[in-house]
């Protein structure tokens, strides 16, 4: 028997072989980059994935484990002559314990609805990337996803405190646990973000948090991108540490209006800031924050009077990656990090290449920690415009390292950014990036060519 009718004979009646079938798991939100699968598995209980990656291990066949696709960097890009494993399907939450405050779920449960379950117990799940609608823990797990609030609360490794996996030679093991003090090594901290490079998470043992009592949200205009990223120093050095910062331009202002209508002023840039908190707390901080945004030169300061105001205010930005299709036919989401005090250099460099390549960037980022998310515009239908993004995408990534930042904050390097992985590790770094993998991956089977560059010198 080979090994496509012992895959059906494991899963039956859910492996996916036909051109049509396959064509949606060609490429994932990165799809510049495509290629078909061999086949593509629905598992619905660990037990099926345990099966299937230990049939891949036998026959020597590579395998990725796949979301609901979000990826912006090709990370969940199928592998030549290899299969997806679909986790969509196992998206139970297994337990929620208030008490604990825990909730353990399967990989294929959608990042929002943890905050949903956990509402009525007053708790929530803090990483909010702004796929969270969409997105699973299985692949926050996979790249370290973070998003607006992780200026106070930080990404998804910290908030995952234990995960049970099957490694690619089909192992099942359980790192961590479910308390918030470990015993030895972090290996569970250690295999979140690795992107699928060391095996598939099976359960995930979540942090859940309180829900703030009380919530202060701003919004300020700018004349310009440079002053905005400027504010965002100014706010951390009065001692204040909101739950969220975000940074948002003038092309990517128009763009959140025409998708969503979000009610925003015209201006250069804006800067959302959000504290949260006691209410005694907030009320405090907020006074110096006024404070704060008036000397940075803000010519126009709202705040959120009511939770209606306030989402309004969010659904612009969360909108803003797929509002820009509406100002290009195509653009390349870039990812990289600068530190703060450079943010307002890095933001005029940005504008320099922008003129210099001749393609307009929408820059929409986390400002408080630094994480940019430029957007380079471009028609693919023009010849050479594409390579030409790529290009100035390249040298936004260049200058983040230059900076003394890095090359990807929360999206991953994939197959889109691993040709840059020398820029900013040694070599000695990435054959010991190499040799981990190696150990624990033999044959090289999980996630194959992502991440790592294909040949590395000491």
């Amino acid at each position: 028997m080979g090994f496509l009718e012992e895959l059906k004979a494991l899963v039956p009646g859910r492996v996916l072989t036909k051109e049509a079938e396959l064509a949606p798991y060609e490429s994932d939100a990165l799809t510049a980059y495509r290629r078909r699968p061999l086949a593509v598995v629905l598992p619905e209980r660990k037990e099926e994935v345990v099966a299937v990656v230990r049939l891949c291990h036998r026959h020597g066949v590579p395998f990725v484990a796949r979301g609901s696709g979000t990826s912006l960097s090709g990370g969940s890009l199928p592998v030549e002559g290899g299969i997806v494993l679909a986790l969509n399907r196992m998206n139970r939450i297994l337990r929620l314990d208030p008490k604990a405050r825990i909730a353990v779920v399967e990989p294929g449960v959608v990042n929002l609805e943890v905050s949903k379950q956990a509402a009525p117990f007053g708790l929530l799940y803090a990483p909010d990337p702004s796929s969270q609608p969409v997105s699973t823990i299985g692949g926050n797990v996979a790249f370290n996803s973070g998003g607006a609030h992780c200026l106070k609360y930080g990404m998804t490794a910290n908030h995952v405190l234990g995960l049970e996996i099957v490694t690619p030679q089909g192992e099942v093991v359980r790192l961590g646990g479910e308390g918030l003090e470990g015993v030895g090594p972090d290996l569970h901290g250690f295999f979140v973000g690795t992107e699928g490079l060391l095996g598939v998470a099976l359960e995930i043992t979540l942090r859940l948090l309180p829900r703030p009592e009380a919530y202060h949200t701003l919004l300020a205009a700018y004349d310009s991108l440079e002053r905005a990223g400027e504010a965002v120093s100014l706010v951390i050095r009065a001692g204040l540490l909101p739950g969220a910062m975000e940074i948002m331009d003038r092309l990517s202002i128009e763009a959140a209006e025409k998708a969503v209508r979000a009610g925003y002023p015209q201006a250069e840039a804006l800067l959302i800031v959000e504290l949260e908190g006691p209410k005694e707390e907030v009320a405090e901080e907020a006074r110096v924050l006024h404070g704060v945004i008036r000397e940075s030169g803000a010519y126009e300061v709202r705040v959120a009077r009511s939770e209606a105001e306030r989402q309004a205010i969010w659904k612009g930005r969360k909108a803003a990656f797929s509002a820009v299709g509406r100002l290009s036919p195509d653009y390349i989401v870039q990812d990289g990090v600068v530190p703060r005090s450079r943010l307002g250099e890095a933001l005029r460099e940005i504008g320099r290449l922008s003129r210099v390549f001749g393609l307009r960037v929408a820059n929409v980022f986390h400002a408080g920690d630094g994480n940019l998310h430029p957007l380079v515009l471009y028609d693919g239908k023009r010849p050479g415009e594409l390579e030409r993004a790529e290009e100035l995408a390249g040298e936004i990534l260049r200058l983040c390292v230059r900076l003394g930042g890095s090359l990807t904050g929360e999206h991953g390097i994939g197959v889109e950014k691993k040709a840059y992985m020398p820029e900013m590790f040694a070599p000695e770094d990435l054959l010991a990036m190499e040799g981990v993998k190696a150990a624990l991956d033999p044959k090289g089977l999980a996630n194959r060519g992502k991440v790592l560059p294909e040949e590395v010198h000491a």
